[in-house]
């Protein structure tokens, strides 16, 4: 589940050393993993490059069990890609 948060608004405060950065196609979009284990820990967005999604089980604190019901993506449609 990734949440919001704008881009001054997330610091990494451990791994960050483990982190590898991949990038899609444009390149707009910057999405970041652990090289060690390959979770994804959070990207900045494409369609909003001022703010991060960001991986909540990688939240301090948080445990994304405890969140309300999860939104699906199908993982294929991007929202900038829809017709306007």
């Amino acid at each position: 589940m990734a949440v919001s948060a704008p881009s001054d608004g997330v610091t990494v405060t451990r791994g960050g050393d483990h982190l590898t950065l991949y990038t899609w196609g444009t390149g707009a979009a910057q999405h970041w993993f652990c090289k060690v284990c390959g979770i994804y820990t959070h990207h900045r967005r494409r369609s909003r490059p001022d703010e991060y999604g960001v991986n909540a089980g990688c939240l301090e604190g948080v445990n994304p069990r405890e969140l309300d019901p999860v939104p699906w993506s199908d993982g294929v449609n991007h929202p900038s890609d829809r017709n306007r």
